[in-house]
């Protein structure tokens, strides 16, 4: 039994227009996970900004978007109401747009305010998604990569919350989704500096949860393991033995990203605090927090393997290697 199930009830649903299309803004959605939520949350009708640093990929998807035909007409049908009580002069407000953003950049942060503010009036939900991967055995993780994640995995988060919270609570509603990974709460060896701002979203998420909550801001952080993504294909690492196991992790998952995404949508409608997005996780989760002594044995057991693969790739010749 979840301890903290009673709280549900107070971090729900994020208030809105009754009959209004939601509205959600996304970083990282160009691709991987942020562009199956934007394409979720498409189909179900609401009005989603899509934002990223790739402005050749962002174009393409929202597009893409765009044409989609939502499940539900019942967010078009509020569209059009709202429409007609602005005058038949008005422009229409896009339902699936973009923006260029660099989580990194705080004028990025403020500009996405001001056009989610001007075009929609607000914003429901803001989904800090946009991150990149590292990896490496301690010794060999440079420090420009250690400020390169932190920058972007948990400052870029920061950041946009920092942006928003002000906001929501001028709505009294809202709700901050935060991608972190199963890293973040089993922190597997070799990984350390992708696990410790994992980690850090996590603790954030857990912070927000309970400080926003007595305003009417529901948080949400999302711990997926292993899936189909295009994040190891971007791994910034020195340590090419992490980087032939991480393609080796990323290959053998079966999940794509669009489940995941369902799961998240799922997770949001119903207030969810923590979303683990596969039964591998769940049960790994649960061993950590209850059986610690098997947790450890299966860590340390882990840990042995991938320093003799480690040692093994280090002795090949270089031409061997890949």
């Amino acid at each position: 039994m979840d301890p903290i199930a009673p709280a549900r009830t107070l971090l729900g649903r994020s208030r809105t227009v009754p009959g209004a299309p939601r509205r959600v803004l996304i970083t990282g959605a160009a691709s991987g996970l942020g562009l199956a939520l934007a394409e979720a949350w498409a189909q179900r009708g609401w009005n989603v900004l899509l934002t990223d640093r790739d402005e050749e990929a962002l174009a393409r998807e929202t597009a893409r978007l765009a044409a989609i035909e939502p499940r539900s007409t019942r967010g078009e049908e509020a569209a059009a109401r709202l429409a007609s009580k602005q005058g038949a002069g008005a422009p229409p407000e896009p339902r699936i747009a973009s923006l260029t953003l660099d989580v990194t950049d705080e004028d990025d942060w403020l500009a996405a305010r001001d056009w989610v503010n001007e075009t929609w009036g607000g914003l429901d939900v803001l989904v800090n998604n946009a991150g990149v991967a590292t990896g490496g055995r301690m010794e060999l993780a440079s420090m420009d990569d250690w400020r390169w994640v932190v920058d972007i995995n948990l400052l870029g988060v920061v950041a946009g919350c920092r942006t928003f919270i002000p906001q929501f609570k001028a709505q009294g509603s809202g709700h901050i989704v935060n991608t972190a990974s199963l890293a973040g709460l089993i922190v597997p060896p070799t990984m350390a500096s992708y696990n410790v701002v994992k980690a850090g979203v996590v603790a954030l998420s857990e912070t927000l949860r309970w400080e926003l909550m007595p305003y009417g801001i529901s948080t949400t952080v999302v711990c997926p393991n292993f899936f189909k993504t295009n994040l190891a294909q971007n791994l910034r690492t020195t340590d090419a033995s992490v980087e032939r196991a991480m393609d080796k992790l990323v290959s053998k998952s079966t999940i794509p990203a669009s489940v995941i995404a369902e799961q998240v949508v799922y997770g949001v409608d119903e207030g969810k605090y923590l979303v683990l997005t596969d039964r591998q996780g769940r049960i790994a989760w649960w061993v950590k927090r209850f059986v610690p002594p098997l947790y450890r044995q299966q860590v340390a057991k882990a840990s042995r393997r991938l320093r003799d693969s480690a040692e093994k790739y280090d002795r090949q010749p270089t031409e061997t290697k890949g």
